[in-house]
């Protein structure tokens, strides 16, 4: 039933691109750690960069713990799951990095997402994947759901902040500077965008 492929391209790709929701997961090296698991939408935060390659916008949220892991061990599962048409579910395994706003790269990963407008959603970070392993299964168990629209509660929310009001929101936040279980999160306060 599942099957792996040495790169992200040809019906996998169109598979992932037209997905609205993704998974990302995560888990510190020690034992007893939090694992975490989020669900990531908004249409345009997500690309394919070249064949082993993926990012997406890392906005603003109550905490950072994927930040976390990936500063730590760089360890990452992106899931896709198909709510509509045939069934199927993708995973990507492998290597992720944070590149933080005041990383000299962060404007021309920047570029590659021009489908979305960052600026009201508290971008925090853009998190780039490798991938290591590319596997579907069937997904035979996943229901059928309709897609309807993004919720607009998100840029709501955050455009109503501005560099250094998002960082007061994000020190006020208990596991956003550090994770559950103690590790190094987000850099605050916020560097300042170089874009």
């Amino acid at each position: 039933m599942g099957k792996t492929y040495e790169r992200i391209d040809g019906k996998i790709r169109r598979f992932i691109e037209e997905q609205p929701l993704f998974f990302t997961a995560t888990a510190p090296l020690a034992g007893d750690g939090t694992v975490n698991l989020s669900p990531k939408g908004l249409k345009g935060s997500f690309v394919v960069l070249d064949e082993l390659t993926l990012a997406y916008l890392d906005f603003a949220g109550s905490n950072a713990e994927t930040v976390a892991h990936l500063r730590e061990n760089g360890r990452i599962t992106l899931m896709w799951c198909a709510f509509q048409g045939p069934p199927n579910i993708v995973r990507v395994h492998g290597r992720g990095e944070p590149v933080f706003r005041d990383d000299p790269r962060f404007g021309e990963l920047l570029a590659a997402f021009p489908g979305i407008d960052p600026a009201p959603h508290g971008l925090r970070a853009i998190i780039v994947v490798h991938a290591e392993l590319v596997r579907d299964s069937c997904g035979y168990a996943v229901p059928r759901m309709v897609y309807e629209e993004d919720r607009d509660s998100h840029r709501r929310r955050f455009s109503r902040e501005d560099d250094a009001s998002l960082s007061d929101y994000f020190t006020g936040k208990e596991h956003i500077a550090t994770s559950i279980d103690g590790l190094p999160g987000l850099p605050l306060p916020l560097p300042p965008s170089t874009v």
